[in-house]
């Protein structure tokens, strides 16, 4: 009898403890499964797009548009000039990691476009900022490149600029679409600024007494002449690389004596070795025309940004084309 009974008080103790563990196995999954829940919020909360970008500009309008909520990468190491540039694995590797990948056009980088072929990341989103934009012919010299070949260097167009920074815009909000008024809101305020520069561009070029630039670097300033109405010589074709002919420089020489050119213009990141010969030979003054391709590694510590090349751009610019106040 007493054995009986204490089976049954056993079995009890043992069902009662059995129930106590269900319920408490019960409240630590759930209590995980809440926090789990919590840790991901904050998960898809604190991640930013990352977004790779090919050139400056491009770099530039995406950390504007983008600010707090992307971490944006410039492919081109700094101080590297644009044209030469070669991906290297890593750099592949890196695209393919991110969310968002931005070049200018198969003009600009023409190994972009293999990559993006060759890339497994099935949610990679691309952004060929040259899509409807109107393209231009350049005037080259070199011999290889023939005349009526595209000029790539579109971001030397301010409305070019925001046709740009709408499509990169939209790459966000595509990925984003949670912070698409974010997104939009700044988009409109950096369109706003570039409106402004154009306005400081035509008001101050109209009043300069020259309407001549020489350029003694590759073709990179097409837009913004054909934009302004301005004569743009260069000494190089578009690659940076190609060396001008005896005939070219010549050509230039007779020119600036002719016109009574006061400014030659040089490039940044490339030597000003043509632009020397052509001061030694013609008096003319150096001077500055940044075209932004990519910036030194010092310019990017210091934070500059593709407006502020601009202007400093137009103040040469005044100089070199003699602005009259």
């Amino acid at each position: 009898m007493k054995q009986s009974v204490m089976s049954k008080k056993s079995r009890i103790l043992i069902y009662i403890i059995f129930i106590v563990l269900i319920f408490i196995g019960l409240l630590v999954f759930f209590l995980l499964k809440s926090q789990t829940g919590n840790d991901k919020n904050t998960v898809s909360e604190n991640k930013k797009l990352q977004v790779v970008t090919t050139l400056f500009p491009l770099y530039d309008f995406a950390k504007n548009i983008g600010q707090d909520k992307v971490q944006v990468t410039l492919l081109l190491p700094p101080g590297v000039e644009a044209h030469s540039f070669e991906p290297k694995p890593s750099d592949v590797l890196l695209i393919n990691k991110a969310d968002i990948f931005i070049y200018t056009g198969k003009f600009m980088e023409p190994w972009a476009e293999d990559i993006i072929k060759s890339i497994t990341n099935k949610n990679l989103v691309v952004v060929n900022a040259s899509n409807g934009i109107n393209l231009i012919s350049a005037v080259f010299n070199n011999p290889d490149e023939p005349a009526g070949s595209i000029d790539p260097h579109i971001w030397l167009d301010f409305d070019n600029d925001k046709m740009i920074v709408n499509s990169i815009a939209a790459a966000f909000v595509k990925k984003d679409p949670e912070n698409k008024s974010f997104y939009e809101k700044n988009a409109k305020e950096y369109n706003l600024q570039l409106t402004d520069l154009d306005k400081d561009y035509k008001s101050a070029l109209s009043l300069c007494k020259s309407k001549e630039i020489i350029y003694a670097g590759h073709y990179a300033f097409g837009y913004l002449a054909k934009r302004y109405g301005l004569k743009y010589l260069t000494a190089q074709g578009v690659s940076p690389d190609a060396e001008p002919t005896a005939n070219d420089l010549i050509n230039l020489v007779n020119q600036i004596k002719k016109d009574n050119i006061k400014y030659i213009f040089y490039e940044e990141l490339a030597s000003p070795k043509i632009a020397e010969t052509l001061s030694k030979e013609t008096g003319a003054k150096l001077i500055l025309l940044n075209a932004a391709h990519n910036i030194s590694k010092e310019q990017l510590e210091k934070g500059i940004t593709f407006i502020s090349i601009m202007k400093s751009n137009l103040e040469n610019l005044k100089i070199g084309l003699e602005y009259k106040q």
